[in-house]
């Protein structure tokens, strides 16, 4: 079976960027399933889809034409790692992700990228619902506010306006849809090792990560 590592957790805990360190660390393949509801949720907007209109999202999903190359992030060629990092396709994302249709479309996608030697998955529903029989799964959290700062600066380098008190509002309404929807809701996955990054550099959550992986290849020789 191919090794798979999940770390779930909610918006701006830094999955994300814990997740592909790790990947590069042990030379793993990435999947960021964030990315692909919010590149769905970009080429729904660009098509001028409504964004309750489920079928017609849930079609665009299942051929959406992603690759994630580095770091850049593919759609048909076209790289839109930092268009889809703008809040309004962050809250598309999450409107469109409660739905269940789309939420099947993407499954298939999503089982795809596990290939030799191993895979780490990073968004909500990794461990619950996408790979339950993971290797190894992780459920990042950290304080709200600790998140819209990270937030805050995340978009400030890139260029973009950012309002912290707007950043606040908007990660308590995300984190109340995703943690309340009817279908796989944002929650720790049965036997994950949690990890409050609230006070921890990257670094120190990537180690952290990578000493559950050492423990759990260590055990099996013996």
């Amino acid at each position: 079976m191919i090794p798979v590592i999940t770390i779930d957790g909610p918006t701006a805990s830094g999955k994300g960027t814990v997740a592909s360190r790790v990947a590069a660390a042990l030379g793993f393949g990435l999947l960021d399933s964030g990315a692909l509801y919010r590149l769905t949720a970009l080429s729904a907007l660009e098509a001028e889809i409504a964004l309750d209109d489920a079928p017609a999202i849930a079609a665009l999903a299942r051929v959406l034409p992603v690759k994630f190359e580095d770091e850049r992030i593919l759609v048909a060629g076209r790289p839109v790692q930092d268009a889809i990092r703008q809040e309004a396709i962050g809250n598309a994302a999450s409107k469109i992700a409660a739905l269940p249709a789309v939420r099947e479309a993407l499954v298939e996608l999503q089982h795809g990228f596990r290939q030799a030697p191993g895979l780490v998955a990073d968004g909500r529903d990794m461990g619950t619902v996408i790979f339950p029989d993971a290797t190894l799964k992780v459920f990042l959290t950290a304080s709200v506010h600790a998140r819209a700062e990270r937030r805050y600066k995340q978009l400030i380098e890139k260029g973009f306006p950012a309002n912290m008190l707007a950043l606040l509002q908007d990660l308590k309404e995300r984190d109340a849809r995703d943690t309340e929807r009817a279908v796989a809701p944002l929650k720790p996955a049965e036997g994950a090792h949690l990890l409050e990054t609230s006070e921890l550099t990257i670094e120190q959550s990537v180690e952290q990560v990578l000493d559950w992986w050492r423990h759990w290849a260590g055990t099996q020789g013996k």
